[in-house]
Parts: structure tokens; C-alpha cells; sequence
């Protein structure tokens, strides 16, 4: 009987394994491989969410005229006509 100490033989001809790195069963490739597939769908659900709230004033201030191509339809000029001062 082999003593629980003892590792089992392994022949220097056979193949080389090794245990891959994994936390909880989900390993680096496959953790690389969801966020790979799902990192588009976060993007098109940002940009929906950002045009959402495109008409509150300080979405517009903070964040969207601050796009370098788009900044400018959404900076909002009053008329000195319109000013009461």
C-alpha cells in the first residue's frame, strides 16, 4: 500500500501536468473570454442610458460636451435678446 506521503510516479517521458490557476472553478481565460463577449453590450447600454438623460441640463454640462465630436449640439447659448440683464 502507498503511504499517503508518497507521490505517485511519474515518467519522465509522459506529459507535463499542471494544475491551472482558478478561483472558485472560473479561470483567468475563461473569466477573459466573458468579459470579451459582454463588454459591447455594456457599451450600446451606456450610450442608451447617456442619450436617455441627454435633456436633463447637468448630464449636458458634465459629460456630453465634453465629447469631442458631438460636445457642441449640446451646448445651449441664451440669445441676448432673450437675457433679462
Amino acid at each position: 500500500m502507498r503511504s499517503v506521503f508518497q507521490s505517485e510516479y511519474r515518467s519522465q517521458y509522459g506529459p507535463k501536468y499542471q494544475n491551472q490557476t482558478n478561483f472558485r472553478g472560473i479561470t483567468g481565460k475563461a473569466l477573459f473570454r466573458f468579459g470579451r463577449q459582454t463588454a459591447p453590450l455594456g457599451v450600446a447600454a451606456a450610450i442608451g442610458v447617456l442619450f436617455y438623460a441627454s435633456g436633463i441640463p447637468r448630464v449636458q454640462r458634465d459629460i456630453l460636451q465634453k465629447i469631442p465630436v458631438i460636445g457642441g449640439y449640446f451646448v445651449k447659448e441664451v440669445n441676448p435678446a432673450d437675457s433679462p440683464f
